[in-house]
């Protein structure tokens, strides 16, 4: 269907047809890549009458920002888009795969579940084009595509991500104690031994999450794992070909026992780290004056901070730097969720290929905290400058890797992990922490 996209929104509906959605930008407005948009446009499939469905974990409000998004699909095409969120998604594609009633798209959380499924031959390879497109468009782009990979054939395509490897701080702090925001890990450390000098603590960490306490210091692991060793070292220990308890791994649980294990580095002391509930854990960076100067978490920390602290005004963050004299380029720690196809039709391959436009991301992520790798997005399209410094740290990542305790089997990844960090955080020898948790892996093969 050949549209004339600089119409009014009204003309554009008549012509459109099938479209159901209202457009939440007109067309030409908004720091949107109107171009992009209006080239695919004009060359997009007559899709009017059909119907493409998809089906995934966001309820509301992200629900309705991804049907923003399909509308612009919808306009392009005269098709119909349905996109159905439960909370229970994880069981139900599993379900509806088995009945042969999958949608067309599945939105999955982590590729675990879509490794799973592609196993049983209920989902559709992605073109050569697509993967092509993924390396050329998003930064560290094989990473993704290794990502969306499962058996040799490329199944998925990142859409929302998330970042992980942040280190929070007060802005205001910094100033009034002189400090500065470090470039490397080695730097790192001294500002870390910089702040004890000064009488003062550096960081605040609590592994504290009811019956998932110890997953913030896996993540802590794996970061340092993705600092400490290339990208496919990492890769060998989250699929257990290379065993948990390697020197290697063993070497970067005890980078994290550098920052964890010291009384003088933590507030309250090593011991009150596993019992710091990890909500209540950055709220030490706001007293007055500072119980700690540092945190690492992820992008959604925010959530967790006192009422009356502004993002990117009284607490900011920095990207956890790599080591300098280790030369891994700035590899980056998260998750997001994958797109894949769980019934081929003409309308399913159009809408896939609709979604790696900028718009489709940009209307995304001018509403919510969706963050995109893609290269094309115009940065001024996020929502605030906290996302759009997030999403600039994106860009610059060299490596993307998964959160390694997400890809493993539940009961490593969200069991002896979360579990052995704790014991370790507690004094346990990191050796005997790995030991323990390579035979839990040995006993489920």
């Amino acid at each position: 269907m050949k549209l004339n996209l600089m119409l009014s929104v009204a003309s554009l509906a008549l012509v459109a047809g099938a479209a159901s959605a209202e457009l939440k930008f007109p067309v030409g407005e908004g720091p949107f890549s109107w171009d992009n948009y209006n080239a695919w446009a004009e060359n997009a499939p007559d899709l009017s009458g059909q119907t493409v469905t998809v089906a995934g974990p966001w309820l509301t409000p992200e629900d309705g920002y991804f049907r923003d998004v399909l509308a612009y699909f919808e306009e392009a095409t005269g098709a119909k888009a349905v996109y159905t969120g439960s909370d229970s998604f994880e069981q139900q594609i599993v379900i509806d795969a088995e009945a042969g009633s999958a949608p067309n798209i599945a939105v999955f959380p982590q590729p675990g579940l879509a490794a799973v499924l592609a196993g049983k031959g209920q989902l559709t390879p992605l073109s050569d084009e697509m993967k092509q497109w993924v390396i050329d468009n998003y930064a560290a782009g094989q990473s993704w595509v290794d990502l969306g990979t499962i058996g040799g054939e490329f199944y998925g395509f990142f859409y929302n991500v998330n970042l992980k490897s942040l280190v929070w701080y007060s802005p205001e702090n910094f100033e009034d104690a002189g400090y500065e925001v470090p470039e490397t890990m080695e730097e790192l450390k001294a500002l870390t031994e910089q702040i004890v000098a000064d009488g003062e603590t550096p960081w605040c960490i609590g592994l504290g999450s009811g019956a998932a306490t110890g997953w913030p210091a896996t993540d802590w692991v794996e970061d340092m794992m993705l600092r400490t060793q290339p990208p496919e070292v990492y890769d060998a220990w989250v699929s257990n070909e290379m065993p948990f308890n390697d020197e290697r791994v063993i070497a970067a649980i005890e980078e994290y026992g550098w920052f964890a294990r010291n009384d003088d580095f933590v507030s309250g002391g090593a011991g009150a780290v596993a019992s710091t509930d990890f909500r209540d854990s950055p709220k030490g960076m706001f007293t007055s004056p500072p119980q700690c100067y540092l945190h690492r978490q992820a992008s959604f920390a925010t959530a967790f901070f006192p009422e009356d602290v502004v993002p990117g005004e009284d607490a900011d963050f920095f990207y956890l730097p790599g080591y300098a004299e280790k030369d891994l380029g700035n590899p980056v720690l998260g998750g997001g969720t994958v797109l894949a196809i769980t019934d081929p039709t003409p309308g399913a391959e159009a809408l896939m290929d609709f979604l790696t436009l900028p718009i489709a991301s940009e209307v995304f992520m001018n509403q919510s905290g969706f963050l995109a790798p893609h290269k094309g997005v115009n940065l001024d399209a996020y929502r605030d400058d906290i996302l759009r410094k997030q999403g600039e740290i994106l860009l610059n990542a060299t490596t993307f890797r998964f959160d390694g305790s997400d890809l493993m089997p539940a009961a490593v990844g969200a069991g002896t992990f979360w579990t052995g960090m704790v014991d370790y955080t507690g004094g346990k020898d990191a050796k005997a922490v790995a030991d323990d948790i390579q035979k839990s892996w040995d006993a489920i093969k």
